[in-house]
């Protein structure tokens, strides 16, 4: 009969300060990465990113256990971030996978250790086909070390376990180093909101990279009046459209001013029926333009507080967008 020694559940304190005591370890080991990178690790840092950004093929990223999931994740960033990527497990690659390395590839592989026996095959296959190999390793030492034609040696800061054992601080370490090497590719490549909705564009994040162009309404559904129009006129158009506000444009298709209901609320005490509407519109209406994400026109409209924008492309009206079409679209 096995006997379970039951402990006292910690308090809601203990608790606390074992989170706090574990963010606080891992903020100083990202500290002593950060000063590491004023020194020959930014060197390296550098030459690392020349290559991966030069190499005519993919990062193939691998690594085993912890580092593997690390890896992995790094794989995606780089992939979505404009660098053609690719995760290997390295104990698949010697049945099979390391089909998928070619010449023109560069190497990503992360062990803290170095030693990682599973990374064997690969590290050969690069030696004999002459594949660039990258590595994050706390020892330059190491088999990995040594293999890599440039070693990311990581300085080794406490772990957050209590134990000293599961990698905690170490795992942050290797994922801030890999999410500064995917960052710094971007920044290269002059990776843009275009480009990173081309590769996202499912989701809250894939509708907020929408352009307003792709939600807006255009043509008939626009509501428009000239200038010079008898506001009863106006207020019909307003209506019909459903939007609670009218545009107000010149000869030339130029937004020259709005109308929305507030404005009809404010010109009550007049005789507003028979008035112009130049001379009840707002004449420095809020625009925005046709090629700007959605996730900008979402901010816009919250930091005014209304609710429609009126799209222009050069100037010339071109449509308008709700807050509606926003929550549609799953941008809000």
């Amino acid at each position: 009969m096995t006997v379970v020694e039951l402990r006292a559940s910690p308090n809601e304190a203990d608790v606390k300060a074992s989170a706090e005591r574990t963010i606080r370890t891992e903020i100083a080991a990202m500290a002593l990465l950060a000063d590491a990178l004023k020194g020959p690790l930014g060197r390296d840092v550098a030459r690392a990113v020349d290559m991966m950004a030069e190499c005519a093929g993919r990062v193939i990223v691998t690594g085993m256990g912890k580092s593997g999931h690390i890896a992995a994740k790094a794989a995606a960033t780089l992939a979505s971030t404009g660098t053609p990527a690719q995760f290997v497990h390295p104990a698949e690659a010697s049945h099979g996978d390391l089909g998928m390395i070619t010449r023109a590839d560069v190497i990503l592989a992360l062990s803290w250790s170095g030693e990682t026996k599973e990374l064997a095959s690969i590290l050969s296959y690069a030696k004999r086909f002459r594949v660039t190999v990258v590595a994050i390793t706390s020892r330059a030492a190491s088999t990995l070390g040594h293999a890599a034609d440039v070693p990311l040696v990581l300085p080794i800061g406490e772990e957050a376990c209590p134990l000293g054992l599961a990698p905690t601080s170490s795992a942050v370490a290797q994922l801030a180093m890999a999410d500064a090497l995917a960052v710094a590719l971007l920044e290269r490549r002059g990776f843009t909101p275009t480009d990173f909705h081309t590769f996202h564009p499912g989701g809250r994040l894939g509708a907020r990279l929408q352009f307003v162009g792709d939600l807006m309404h255009r043509g008939q559904d626009v509501p428009l009046v000239p200038l010079g129009t008898p506001m009863r006129e106006a207020i019909i158009a307003m209506s019909a459209k459903g939007f609670g506000t009218v545009g107000i444009v010149d000869a030339g298709g130029t937004l020259r001013g709005v109308i929305t209901d507030g404005d009809l609320r404010r010109h009550l005490d007049s005789d507003i029926l028979r008035q112009p509407v130049e001379n009840v519109m707002s004449k420095a209406p809020k625009t925005i333009e046709r090629d700007v994400l959605a996730g900008a026109a979402l901010e816009a409209m919250n930091t005014a507080k209304i609710s429609t924008l009126f799209v222009t492309e050069e100037g010339r009206l071109v449509g308008i967008l709700h807050m509606h079409d926003l929550l549609r679209a799953g941008v809000a």
